[in-house]
């Protein structure tokens, strides 16, 4: 095999999703530059499925806020200040990666797939410069109240939210056991 095999290889392996993060922040540059490179995932449609939103520095308020928008008065008072502390402060990056709806199934599909496919990129790359993704699709994504303080258009559905950073690599972060491929293929050779 060769060795730009092997390192593919290493890095899908070692790939983990990062919950903490280091309090630095993440240069908009760096991120731009991981996104134009994940965008050459494969996709069917003439135009891109893809857009971004991000949240840095005190944009991370926004986010928070409109997170926070969606909580019981209950859940506000037991979570607020901790979500709040959480996503202004130790969260350097969030990135919410949008698609374009379609109506039609099988161009939903293919768009669904295309920016699954950029998001998979973008935490391989991201992982090949020690920044950390955890990919979110909570409640809040579908809610009215956080789609539109984040700028979600109408026709647009959120296939993740990244929370993105640095972190410490010394920290051991144990896998998931997989299931060998052979236990899950059906294979018809005749």
């Amino acid at each position: 095999m060769s060795q730009a095999y092997e390192s593919i290889s290493t890095t899908i392996r070692e790939r983990r999703s990062i919950r903490q993060f280091l309090s630095d922040p993440i240069p908009h540059e760096v991120v731009l530059e991981l996104l134009d490179t994940a965008a050459w995932a494969p996709f069917h449609s003439v135009k891109e499925p893809w857009r971004f939103i991000m949240f840095t520095g005190e944009g991370r308020k926004q986010f928070s806020d409109a997170v926070l928008s969606t909580y019981t008065q209950e859940r506000k008072q037991q979570f607020g200040e901790q979500v709040a502390q959480a996503y202004c402060h130790q969260v350097p990056v969030h990135l919410i990666v949008c698609m374009e709806e379609d109506p039609r199934p099988k161009q939903w599909e293919e768009a669904l797939s295309a920016v699954s496919a950029l998001i998979q990129n973008l935490q391989l790359l991201a992982w090949e410069r020690k920044i950390g993704v955890v990919w979110k699709t909570n409640d809040y994504n579908w809610d009215p109240r956080f789609r539109e303080s984040v700028g979600i258009k109408p026709g647009q559905k959120v296939v993740g939210t990244l929370h993105m950073g640095y972190f410490d690599p010394s920290i051991d972060r144990m896998a998931k056991p997989r299931t060998p491929a052979a236990e899950l293929l059906t294979l018809i050779d005749h």
